[in-house]
Formats: structure tokens, C-alpha cells, sequence
């Protein structure tokens, strides 16, 4: 058994769904079997898009071993994905449970907050995973305070800080790693859905949420102005050592198909991928800004000054989002839960836009389609600006 479970997950891990899901279905025929061989079921056949099998089987697993928490973990990622918030928030608070969030679990000796009032007393919250996370989850820092009635101190990574400065909902605002003031209560930002019963309907809320800075938007509109618009920010590949990068991100040359809409392309890609921006596909007008890039203030500017932002699921699409432009995401066929399922836009962001892929690793029926789609659009941007 454990030589069929090893030859399962391997299977998995390179790729081969279908060949793993082939090889322990035998054993699991008569509906019973090794509740281990059902975990790899699962991790098989949720890529490929059976997302309520996946569920049922999930379900089952957290039935018959509710002390595995990783698996009551996997559920959640499910239930969000369908959009099943009530409880998937609650089996999300299972993430710490996971090798690579346990190093990030903050050790905090005070009570979490669940939602009550707490009016004269201090509430912490503090963030804990990606940058698009801090992003993301940023405006319910004021449904808490609103909420909690209390004195609010929001804790950040110091490569957002200086944003999150321009946001609302805190009292203070302080960095990770520095000593908070004392406080009553804390809370995960990403434990505020838990803790405040969010739901679908309560989103997006106010957006946006984010602002860039003046001084820089004024810095990036001097640097761009010599480029013919419309201006197209472009991000291909996400953060190289995320658990699930090979899935959602793609090289530069896959995106060639983008340079017949004539639209001029900035690359604000950062990491080892930036590099690609310089040999970029024939045809495509791109200007590289990424070494010219210092922190996300920069981003932000940049985006606001761009006419749209092209990109994979990664930070630039949240941070988009916040500021409340215009955003075309580039999702691989099974996408991170926050994204859902079957819809071409998003609650969480007014101004963004889903490109699913129609099949597993179909990455190039996506391009063809939002290059028709863009070309078309910078079309009708040329034509407004020829209007004025």
C-alpha cells in the first residue's frame, strides 16, 4: 500500500493526473479503501477540474479524521473556491497546520478576536502571508475597527507599510518585527473573514481602498510620457518559490501574440524573470522599468499612470485591484480559491477582469483571446484620443 501511495503522489507531482488517479482506483472501487490513497484521489483529480468530487471526497476524509488537519485545510481551499464562505472560512484557520505556514504562525499569548464588540480596548491585527494577501484583506481592517469599537493597531511587513499608511481603519500602524503596544485582543488578517462572518454579498465594499502616492504618480508620468499610448503593464511570471508557481506562471515569448494590438507594453515584472523583457517578442513595443523599480510605491504609481495592467495571479493584480484599476488576470484552469469559479469578473475587485484557461495548461488559448480582446480595445482607446 505505501509502495502504491508513493507511485500515486510522484505521479501527481510530475504532472500526470489522470495516470494517478488510474492507479489507485482500483482500491478504492468498492467506495471504502485507505483513507490515504482518497487523499491522493483528491490531489489528482481537483486539477482537472472535478472541483464537487473533490469536495465529497474532502468532506468524507475530515468526517472519518477530523484531527488531519491538513486535509480539513485542503477542504477549505475547496469550499472558498466554490464560494462557500460560511464554512470555509472556519476550516481555513487550519493553514497553520501546513509545513510551509507553520514557520509563519504568529505566537501570540492573548485571546483572538471573534467578532465581538469591544469598545475601550485594543485590538491587534497583524498580516502573515504574501504580499497579494496584505493587499486583498487591507479593507477589513475598518469593518474591524467599525465592528470592535476599539482602539485598532495594524501590523505589517515593512514592504507595504508605506501604503498601508494612506489606507483608513487603524489607529496605528506599526512593522512587523517592532514591539506593538499593548493590547487586548489580536487577530490574523486573514482570520478577520472567520472572525466577521464575511460573506459574497458584503463585497467589494468601498473601493478603492489604496491610493499611490502623488509625488511618485507625478515621478512615473514624467518617465512614461514619451510612450505611445494606450500603456499596458505587463507580469508573467509570479514569485519563483511559491508552492504552485509552475502552474501559474508562463515566459514572456508565450505572450507574443499581445504585439498585434499595437499597444505599447511596460514590463513591471521583478525577480529572474525581468530579465526576459529584454529580448522581447518581435513586434511587441516594450519598455523594461523593472530595474528602475524600488518597492511596491513605485508599482502603484505605475499603475495608475498605465492604462491597463496585464498579469498572472500575483501581488501587482491585488495591489491593482486596491487602487482600483483596471486589471486583465491570466488564471490557469483550476485558480487559487479567491478567484471562484466559471465568472469573468471578481467580487473582491470592481475593476478586474478573470482570462481562465478553457483546458489544463491551455495557456495559449487564453493569450488568443485576450489579444483579440486587446486589440480591440486599443482601438477604441486610439479612437477616443483621436477624438480629443
Amino acid at each position: 500500500m505505501r509502495e502504491v501511495e508513493q507511485q500515486a503522489r510522484a505521479l501527481v507531482n510530475s504532472g500526470q493526473l489522470e495516470a494517478a488517479e488510474a492507479l489507485v482506483r482500483p482500491w478504492l472501487a468498492s467506495g471504502t479503501g485507505p483513507l490515504v490513497l482518497w487523499r491522493v484521489l483528491a490531489a489528482a483529480i481537483r486539477p482537472q477540474g472535478r472541483i464537487a468530487e473533490t469536495r465529497a471526497i474532502q468532506e468524507m476524509l475530515v468526517a472519518n479524521a477530523p484531527g488531519d488537519l491538513p486535509a480539513r485545510f485542503d477542504l477549505s481551499e475547496t469550499l472558498l473556491l466554490m464560494g462557500d464562505f460560511e464554512r470555509g472560512w472556519r476550516e481555513y484557520r487550519y493553514r497553520y497546520s501546513l509545513a510551509h505556514t507553520s514557520s509563519i504562525e504568529r505566537k501570540v499569548q492573548m485571546p483572538r478576536w471573534n467578532g465581538q464588540p469591544m469598545p475601550g480596548r485594543t485590538l491587534l491585527i497583524h498580516d502573515e502571508q504574501g504580499f497579494g494577501d496584505t493587499f486583498q484583506f487591507m479593507r477589513m481592517v475598518a469593518w474591524a475597527k467599525a465592528k470592535s469599537g476599539a482602539r485598532v493597531v495594524f501590523e505589517v511587513n515593512p514592504a507595504t507599510y508605506s501604503l498601508a499608511q494612506r489606507a483608513e481603519g487603524f489607529d496605528d500602524l506599526i512593522v512587523r518585527g517592532t514591539l506593538p503596544p499593548r493590547f487586548d485582543m489580536h487577530c490574523e488578517l486573514m482570520s478577520l473573514p472567520m472572525s466577521m462572518g464575511l460573506k459574497l454579498a458584503d463585497l467589494p465594499g468601498k473601493m478603492p481602498y489604496m491610493s499611490a502616492d502623488a509625488g511618485r504618480i507625478e515621478k512615473w508620468r514624467m518617465r512614461l510620457a514619451d510612450l505611445a499610448r494606450p500603456l499596458v503593464a505587463l507580469v508573467w511570471a509570479g514569485r519563483p518559490t511559491h508552492f504552485n508557481d509552475a502552474n501559474r506562471s508562463m515566459s514572456l515569448a508565450q505572450l507574443a501574440p499581445l504585439a498585434r494590438s499595437g499597444a505599447t507594453f511596460v514590463s513591471i515584472q521583478k525577480g529572474p524573470a525581468s530579465s526576459q523583457a529584454l529580448d522581447a517578442p518581435a513586434g511587441m513595443r516594450m519598455v523594461s522599468l523593472s530595474d528602475e523599480i524600488a518597492d511596491f510605491e513605485d508599482t502603484a504609481a505605475i499603475l495608475s499612470v498605465a492604462d491597463l495592467l496585464i498579469s498572472v495571479d500575483s501581488s501587482p493584480v491585488h495591489l491593482a485591484g486596491a487602487l482600483g484599476r483596471p486589471a486583465w488576470v491570466l488564471l490557469p484552469f483550476v485558480p487559487d480559491w479567491r478567484w471562484l469559479l466559471g465568472r469573468d469578473d471578481t467580487p473582491w475587485y470592481s475593476s478586474v477582469r478573470l482570462c481562465r484557461q478553457r483546458a489544463r495548461g491551455d495557456w495559449g488559448g487564453v493569450i488568443d483571446t485576450v489579444a483579440q480582446d486587446l486589440t480591440a480595445w486599443t482601438a477604441a482607446r486610439q479612437q477616443g484620443h483621436a477624438k480629443r
